[in-house]
């Protein structure tokens, strides 16, 4: 998430605390070989199940115009979630063509 490398940023994630908010304390980490793939200082109210939906909030700024397929990395998803309904609307997937679109 460059946002978070970038600036000294703190994504919102919805149902999340602070540090001692919650009982439960998390680091989140990415699926990248980058050093700084590690997020700090979230607390939530129940422990998180494998498989849970995390949805952090107002992550376009830098996370799409920066992001790479360095190491095979997929670009994210942009989708729009409605916490109100709890509806999560994928509006553009990137796949192997956009890959392969940028090369030339």
């Amino acid at each position: 998430m460059p946002d978070t490398l970038e600036m000294p940023y703190r994504p919102y994630i919805f149902g999340a605390g602070l540090p001692g908010e919650h009982p439960y304390e998390y680091k989140m980490g990415g699926m990248s070989c980058l050093a700084g793939d590690v997020l700090q200082g979230f607390s939530f109210p129940e422990p998180l199940r494998v498989g849970q939906r995390l949805v952090f909030a107002d992550m376009a700024h830098y996370t799409m115009v920066k992001t790479t397929t360095f190491n095979g990395v997929p670009h994210p998803d942009i989708a729009i979630y409605d916490p109100a309904t709890q509806e999560y609307r994928v509006v553009r997937r990137f796949g192997y063509a956009d890959f392969r679109n940028k090369l030339s």
